[in-house]
This record gives C-alpha cells, structure tokens and sequence, in this order.
C-alpha cells in the first residue's frame, strides 16, 4: 500500500510540475505579481529526473508593501536571499524576521508564508532549482529545506546572484554554468553563515548601521576615530562588531570602500592624483602605497590595464 502512495505522490508531482511549463515567452505561473520591479529569467521547467543538478529559474524581486505568499507545497528547491528590506517568514509554522542577509529555503512538500513590511518593502533574490544533488546540495551549507540562517556580512550574496541572473538570462546555452555558479552559491552561503541569534541582538544592528554610514561617507571619513565619532561608539567596541560580523577592522572595511571607490575611478580614464582626492587621500604616494598594499598592483599600473 506504501509503494502505491508513493507512485500516487509522484504521479501527483509531475502533474503539479507540468501545469507550471509555460511557452517560451511566458513568466511561470509561480512568478510573484506583487513586484513593483524584477529581473528574472527562467530555464527547464521540466528538467530531466536523472539530472544530477538543474538550475529552474531565478532572479530579483523587489516587493511592493503588500507582497505576500502563501503556500503549501512547492514542485522545486529553492533559496531565498534578502538584500534589503524587512518582512516575516513562515516555515512549516514557525515564524521568522526577515531582515538583509536572511538565506531560507524550502522545496516539495515544505509549506512557507512570506510577506513584507510595507514601511521597508523587501529586495530579495531567489533560485530554483531541482536534480538528484539538490537536497544534499542544501545540507552542505545547514540550508535543508525549510531551514533559515544569517549570512555576515549580509550583502555577500548580491554579485554572486547578479552573475547567476545574467547567466541564466542567456538561455539554455548557459544551463551548466548556472549550475557551477549554484554551487558557487551555496560554498559561499556554507562560509558567511552564522547564528540568528546573533543577528537579532542590539549589536548586529549597530554593526549595519556602522557600515551603511561608512558606505555612504567613506570619501570623507578618514581614521577610525571619526568612524566611531559618527557612529557613537567606542572605537574598541567597535572594532569588536566587524571582528564578530564581518572579520575585518572597520578601518580596513573603509580602506576597501576607497580603494574600490578609486579603481572604478580610474577605469574611467582619471588621472592618480584625481583618484587619490576623489575618496580622500591628500598624499598621492600615500594613496599609491595603500592602492598596492590592498589590491596588490599600483594605481598607474592598474589605469593601464582599460
């Protein structure tokens, strides 16, 4: 009788999934309405069952205040990553903030609710995906499906996933490099995941609002006194928080930001000295040294390479 029920499930399954193919110009019906905006790309709907690792579809949503999902059962796994905003998940019935660096999945037979908070609707990220590797693929990286965790730093995942959404936007010529870069993925979630206790405690939120400042004022801030001045917080205090949740020194957070910030300057055709004033450096050779130092080329020898 088990053996029958099983077959039933199954039969059940495949019909579930072949009412999901759409033609090739059509959004799958799972496709959430409530976006105000999306990037999303979608491959096999229907992917062979011996296939060891088949990427779906996947893309960016950005929610509308009301967005909201409700069900019961899904045909593939899937991962979910929130880039900004803020909501609530339900997970097989428990409920769980959803906050920036909030990684979830779920997949056949996992029932999950997801809505938004309309005073910070959500940005979020997704992939499915389905083969024989999928559920083992998601234990690799305490991803299970039905599973929650923090990723640190919480923006960690965005560029992977952007490359992801351009790789499978090429269609199905593109369908085993977005596999690797699934892979890619979950190494990556496997190293930045931590506790959600950690990430719901007074100190997780003064760490975010410590970056987003540092993000937003690197040109001008220039030596970890003023970063804890702006921040008001004790500078050891401080250093403690990017030690715990983005294992680095703020100073060295804010070295990256210019640098970075210096490079894309300097692929633009800008003279060194320009690049150095651009985010705060009044010593070019000072600039020059610290170029080096983090990217391990010089400032003229990276310009040559436009």
């Amino acid at each position: 009788m088990a053996i029958v029920d099983r077959k039933l499930d199954i039969i059940d399954f495949m019909v579930k999934r072949r009412r999901l193919s759409q033609v090739a110009d059509s959004p799958p019906a799972f496709f959430s309405a409530d976006v105000s905006a999306a990037r999303r790309f979608y491959l096999n709907l229907n992917p062979p069952r011996n296939q060891k690792l088949a990427v779906v579809c996947g893309g960016v949503e950005h929610c509308t205040a009301d967005y909201a999902i409700h069900r019961n059962d899904f045909p593939f796994y899937s991962i979910e990553y929130v880039a900004s905003g803020s909501g609530e998940l339900k997970l097989k019935g428990r409920a769980y903030l959803l906050q920036p660096g909030r990684v979830f999945s779920y997949g056949p037979g996992v029932a999950h609710d997801i809505s938004g908070n309309p005073a910070a609707p959500l940005v979020k990220y997704f992939v499915d995906f389905a083969g024989r590797q999928a559920p083992s693929l998601l234990r690799s990286c305490a991803l299970a499906a039905g599973q929650i965790i923090q990723l640190f730093p919480p923006y960690i995942l965005s560029s992977l996933f952007d490359e992801l959404i351009q790789s499978g936007s090429g269609g199905a010529r593109n369908r085993a490099l977005s596999a690797k870069l699934l892979e890619c993925l979950v190494l990556k979630i496997a190293a930045a995941t931590a506790s959600l206790e950690a990430a719901e405690s007074l100190a997780f939120d003064t760490y975010q609002q410590c970056r987003r400042h540092m993000e937003e004022h690197y040109a001008r801030l220039q030596t970890l006194e003023e970063i804890a001045r702006d921040c008001h917080a004790n500078k050891a205090y401080l250093c403690r928080l990017f030690q715990r949740f983005d294992r680095q020194s703020p100073y060295q957070y804010l070295l990256g930001l210019k640098m970075n910030k210096a490079a894309e300057r300097l692929q633009e055709g800008i003279l060194v000295k320009q690049a150095a004033q651009d985010v705060g450096f009044d010593d070019p050779f000072h600039f020059s040294r610290v170029f080096r130092r983090t990217l391990g080329v010089s400032p003229s020898a990276f310009r040559r390479l436009r």
